[in-house]
């Protein structure tokens, strides 16, 4: 029989993929708690029971999805300078078998700018961090003379995750056409 604790987690893991749902569908904006409590079988004081408010099943959201490409990034084991950079496609293909959760990032970015959404923080620190892991990568590259020296490694990371956004976002509408982890290796290749 399961614990009082293996139910609750339970329950939040039920909640946070009716949560991951409807704010990939609707928006954060547009999806009321009540709808996401509805899609999760509990009732609105039920969800805030598990979460609090909208902003913190948000926060909790995030953190989820994000927990482990944490994991793999904090790696010791991980690639790094060229090998990273390639593992970067890698992601891609991942993120094009995921389409709730690539749709999910999409739709939170974007809404994420504007005025006092609760995940603005969240997508800046994100976005500082990935820019400077990924110059960091590139600067190992560049030390094994696999990237140009001359090349600025903050507007190239800041280029590769622009690129790797953009694309995810021609896939969501259009699959078939995009391919995004080939593309990514093309401009990987493209720097090396």
């Amino acid at each position: 029989m399961a614990t009082n604790a293996e139910r609750t987690a339970s329950r939040r893991r039920e909640i946070l993929a009716a949560a991951s749902a409807m704010f990939a569908t609707k928006g954060f904006r547009n999806s009321s708690l009540q709808e996401v409590a509805a899609a999760a079988g509990i009732t609105p004081a039920g969800l805030l029971h598990h979460f609090g408010s909208k902003d913190q099943l948000l926060t909790e959201l995030l953190a989820h999805r994000d927990a482990s490409e944490i994991a793999e990034v904090n790696d010791p084991e991980r690639p790094h300078g060229t090998a990273f950079l390639e593992h970067l496609a890698d992601t891609a293909d991942r993120n094009s078998e995921r389409r709730g959760l690539t749709q999910l990032y999409v739709v939170l970015s974007a809404d994420g700018v504007t005025d006092e959404h609760p995940a603005q923080d969240y997508f800046r620190s994100r976005y500082d961090g990935l820019r400077s892991m990924i110059a960091d990568e590139i600067r190992l590259a560049q030390a094994a003379g696999d990237v140009a020296g001359d090349k600025n490694p903050q507007e190239l990371a800041t280029l590769i995750i622009a690129v790797m956004d953009g694309l995810q976002i021609q896939w969501l509408y259009n699959p078939e056409a995009v391919d995004m982890g080939g593309l990514v290796r093309k401009l990987i290749g493209a720097l090396t």
